[in-house]
């Protein structure tokens, strides 16, 4: 085991190095750029910008050279554990990032997201494979697929219009009301839950469909098996045989989720985040890459990679939890 996950590390580190080269090249060849902008700012304002004065920006921000030699530079500043400065705000990218409360905002939004949608997608997945071609079948996947097909930027603000605008019963962005003194904590805590509701809400009904679709797919294939049939043969109760036996062999696939579940926990719903008007990590790096901020996309970007490449290590151990016929070696 122990072998195993060194070896595992040492591919995750590749993994790493060629992720960040991809990224900072893509980067660099973004249309617009941050010194770009910078100009087109001054020139919009009435300054005459000159060709040393912006040969002169582009040193100062580390731009000046080819894409290799910038990528370099970079990732000897990232051994040194040097992260460099936001381009916007000239503070250090990582307290820009690992803010407090963007990162809480972005984190509480998707856990609580995610423990409904696991509460409420898995219970229609087995409910839909264990009533094949019925009118529960059909009923759950019509729903779930409008969900998969509706952008989460569409249905934020469907919900936010109805829910927000119309009826009134929950606010209709930001992270709290402006100019209001709460008397206690309690009334704080509530008035935040209030603001939170509806991006919960969004990013709940537009997830439930991936994860639904899954588990059914996955039950209806465990159901067909011989041990499941074996096991009605024996006059074990349908519970027993779905639940215990059943279920148990449907979680290998969804432990693979885990890769994916543990960066959307820290990575923030962009677009749900900009609709709702969110400050969440997720809002603060749209704003990044629209603007051109190099050394936070990059930081970002890279914590979410190690995020995931951890995320695939853990899925692969947790498999010899949920299966014992997997041996790691």
């Amino acid at each position: 085991m122990f072998k195993y996950i060194l070896k595992r590390i040492g591919m995750a580190l590749l993994i790493l190095l060629g992720v960040s080269f991809i990224l900072y090249a893509l980067l660099r060849c973004m249309p617009m750029d941050f010194i770009e902008q910078r100009i087109v700012n001054l020139a919009t304002s009435g300054i005459t910008v000159t060709e040393e004065f912006k040969q002169q920006m582009y040193k100062t921000y580390g731009l000046d050279g080819n894409i290799v030699e910038g990528y370099l530079n970079w990732l000897g500043n990232v051994c040194r554990l040097d992260f460099g400065k936001s381009f916007i705000s000239q503070r250090e990218v990582l307290s820009e990032i690992f803010n407090a409360d963007r990162m809480g905002t972005s984190f509480f939004v998707a856990a609580v997201a995610t423990v409904f949608e696991f509460l409420i997608a898995i219970p229609l997945g087995i409910t839909a494979a264990t009533h094949q071609y019925s009118v529960r079948d059909y009923a759950v996947t019509v729903l779930v697929i409008i969900g998969i097909s509706l952008p989460s930027f569409f249905f934020g603000q469907v919900l936010k219009d109805v829910f927000a605008n119309k009826l009134g019963w929950f606010p209709v962005s930001g992270m709290k009301d402006a100019g209001i003194t709460y008397a206690n904590g309690f009334e704080a805590l509530v008035d935040y839950l209030r603001h939170m509701f509806l991006p919960i809400l969004t990013i709940t009904i537009l997830s439930i469909g991936g994860r639904m679709r899954t588990t059914r797919t996955n039950m209806l294939e465990v159901l067909n098996s011989d041990y499941i049939r074996t096991a009605r043969a024996k006059g074990l109760k349908e519970g027993t045989v779905i639940y215990k036996h059943a279920f148990r062999n449907t979680m290998i696939p969804l432990v693979t989720s885990l890769a994916g579940l543990i960066p959307s926990l820290f990575s923030g719903a962009m677009l749900t985040e900009q609709v709702f008007d969110l400050t969440g990590i997720g809002n603060y790096a749209l704003n990044a890459m629209t603007q051109g901020d190099i050394p936070v996309i990059m930081t970002y970007n890279m914590f979410l990679a190690f995020l995931s490449v951890m995320g695939m290590l853990l899925a692969d151990l947790m498999y010899g939890v949920v299966d014992p016929r997997v041996k790691l070696a």
